[in-house]
């Protein structure tokens, strides 16, 4: 994971801002930084090293090394700054994130740039990517990295921002109250997109109306004059309406395929890897082919033609982009299996798991070609932090598989055993408490032809399952289909 963000030689911050911002003491003769890090292994010639104290690790053990590596400068600690080297180019503060959150801010105030920032319970970090691509094809965008959402990813995200970009585009998340409001207020977005409230992280709240509250939180920072976009098929809209509106956004846009909706889908055609669609774009008809699967994906591309409208970006431009989107890793990404008597398709979603995007995937896996006498096979790990209620949520994936015709299905994990009860007979494939032990026997299973579906929480160590079985089956340098 590359935690250094370069700036192609340009300066991002000069010592003086950064100064300026942090209240920083100077040592030695830092340089103005083309980057940030907080990773001396990704780190890049010219990146200011941020020594960040982590759960598992202390970064000023490393600013050492990241100055050794070219890093422009080190912010450290006033407490441990003594134990660096006389000349060695610091800046010292009290508390580095903060200081981190300091730069983050400054960048931030100096922009010009329209800002949209994300959340949901599903679908942030896809449609993060979306806007990424659709406004980068009318300007110069900036955009969190992977999945940097949380109380560290958004400040070193935010002080990535180039003070040259036209858009930017930040991820926010959650998984308790109070997290998303200091987050939002730093980034401070013209255009905030909820994408959907689900039963995700409920073992943290009462009910879904807390979770959907807890996504409300995106509009304390919104920009005077701002709009929110939010899900107007998903049961919580009115009150994400009325939240939004009681902080004083008036924009509101829907989006959906329910009558009404101001960016509503008026028809899909949805293909194995891909699908095309047309909407209504606030009056404006819009043809567009997004390059990932699925009717939840096409419906998040409803949100970004929506905030690309709002940030009065090049709309056919914003379109037309969306069909370079690809499956982030973990996340639909097909993979061929070679048998010694022919191929199997394995679609990696082991990334992470909760109800409603376990539906999707199924839904997913139920358009995907199998080959000749081949089966549509899913590999299910343990949803988590579902609360009292997730045996329950568990058990009712399996009308879902139903539905979608899936073949077989193989479970591991203490939830995934109400879901294996549930199942037809019929269904059944194999059933194992660990990963570790499911892998051998589905392995054993998978024919030529067969489409595998693999998905779970990151608990339930589905990835290391799907290395397992792309390492047992390696299909070459070609193992990443095209679609």
């Amino acid at each position: 994971m590359n935690m250094s963000a370069g700036t192609s030689g340009r300066v991002l911050h000069t010592v003086a801002e950064m100064v300026e911002a942090t209240g920083a003491a100077v040592r030695g003769t830092p340089r103005d930084v083309t980057g940030i890090s907080i990773d001396s292994r990704t780190l890049v010639p010219g990146d200011a090293f941020f020594a960040i104290t982590g759960e598992n690790s202390d970064g000023h053990a490393y600013a050492e090394k990241a100055i050794g590596a070219g890093a422009a400068l080190a912010v450290v600690a006033r407490d441990k700054a003594d134990a660096f080297p006389e000349g060695a180019p610091l800046l010292v503060v009290d508390d580095v994130l903060a200081a981190l959150t300091d730069v983050a801010r400054a960048a931030r105030a100096r922009s010009t740039a329209q800002i949209v920032a994300v959340t949901g319970s599903v679908g942030k970090t896809t449609t993060k990517e979306a806007l990424r691509i659709a406004l980068g094809a009318d300007g110069e965008t900036h955009a969190s990295a992977a999945s940097y959402n949380n109380h560290w990813g958004v400040p070193l995200s935010l002080a990535r921002f180039p003070r040259e970009a036209r858009y930017g585009v930040f991820e926010i998340g959650m998984n308790h109250p109070g997290e998303i409001t200091p987050l939002v207020r730093l980034v401070r977005p013209h255009v905030a997109i909820v994408t959907t409230v689900e039963p995700v992280h409920i073992a943290q709240f009462a009910s879904i109306e807390e979770i959907a509250d807890a996504k409300a939180e995106i509009f304390d920072g919104v920009e005077p004059g701002g709009a929110a976009v939010l899900n107007l098929d998903n049961p919580l809209f009115e009150r994400l309406k009325a939240a939004a509106e009681a902080r004083g956004i008036s924009h509101i846009v829907s989006f959906g395929e329910a009558g009404g909706a101001d960016v509503r889908l008026k028809d899909a055609a949805l293909k194995s890897y891909c699908s095309v669609a047309v909407a209504d774009v606030m009056g404006t008809p819009v043809t567009f082919k997004v390059g990932m699967p699925g009717r939840h994906i096409v419906q998040n591309m409803l949100a970004v033609l929506a905030a690309a409208r709002l940030a009065d970006a090049d709309m056919a431009l914003a379109a037309l982009a969306l069909s370079h989107l690809k499956p982030p890793p973990g996340r639909g990404v097909p993979l061929q299996l070679q048998l010694k008597s022919g191929q199997a398709t394995l679609l990696d979603e082991s990334y992470n798991a909760n109800p409603a995007s376990m539906r999707a995937a199924l839904d997913v896996l139920s358009r995907t070609p199998v080959g000749p006498r081949g089966r549509r096979i899913a590999v299910l790990g343990d949803m988590l932090e579902l609360g009292p209620d997730g045996e329950a949520h568990h058990a009712g994936l399996a009308e879902a598989i139903v539905a979608a015709k899936i073949d077989q299905v193989y479970c591991c994990g203490p939830q995934m055993h109400a879901l294996w009860q549930a199942l037809p007979s019929d269904r059944r494939g194999g059933y194992a408490i660990h990963a570790t032990h499911l892998e051998p026997m589905v392995a054993a299973a998978i024919r030529a032809g067969d489409t595998l579906m693999v998905k779970g929480s990151n608990g339930s160590r589905m990835g290391p399952l799907v290395k397992k079985l792309a390492e047992r089956f390696r299909a070459g340098e070609d193992a990443l289909l095209e679609g």
